[in-house]
């Protein structure tokens, strides 16, 4: 027994300077250097709430701007009978001649009659057709007058700046920005030690 009790005194004895040695070794070390502001910081994406712009007055000046509008037209009916009848006259007289032409005698009352007819006739459904061409282009695309008149403008504003309100997280926070962010806004998020 006294064996062991000498040895393992002389165990100890041996074993604490090596403890002091690297309890005192912790002490010596260099303190951690600051965080980068690099390091410390992050980017994420916030929604924007509201956007409301800035206006900054500009030159006051009397000037005129022009406003113009298109405003339907009602087409103008076709004149049926009037083409018709012309259209009739006219073809009864060209064919009247023509059937003069042939025919000797009697023959050539009959030939002018059955002309004049056979004219009216066809004078009558060329009027028809070219009223139907012009209805249809009538109804096809309709018409449009524009109207401009000048409107005075007393004063011109512009945009100066926006005033953001947005969520980063549950929380809600107030910037002034150059530009309109849109519904979501980049933000740059930095973590230092409260002091």
């Amino acid at each position: 027994m006294k064996f062991s009790g000498i040895l393992m005194v002389s165990m100890l004895l041996f074993a604490l300077p090596v403890f002091a040695q690297d309890r005192s070794g912790l002490d010596r070390r260099p303190p951690h250097p600051p965080p980068n502001v690099e390091e410390s910081t992050h980017y994420g994406w916030a929604d924007v709430l509201r956007v409301d712009p800035i206006y900054e007055p500009g030159e006051v000046e009397a000037t005129q701007r022009q406003e113009c509008f298109d405003e339907p037209v009602a087409p103008r009916p076709p004149a049926h009978a009037d083409t018709r009848v012309g259209g009739t006259v006219v073809g009864a007289i060209v064919g009247g001649v023509i059937g003069n032409l042939f025919g000797r005698g009697d023959g050539r009352k009959a030939t002018t009659a059955v002309g004049a007819v056979a004219g009216g006739v066809v004078g009558s459904n060329i009027a028809s057709a070219n009223d139907a061409r012009a209805e249809d282009a009538a109804t096809a695309s309709p018409v449009t007058e524009r109207h401009c008149r000048q409107v005075p403008v007393a004063s011109q504003h512009h945009i100066s700046a926006y005033d953001i309100e947005y969520r980063y997280r549950g929380e809600i926070y107030m910037a002034r920005l150059a530009y309109d962010p849109g519904d979501r806004l980049r933000v740059r998020v930095s973590v230092m030690p409260a002091e």
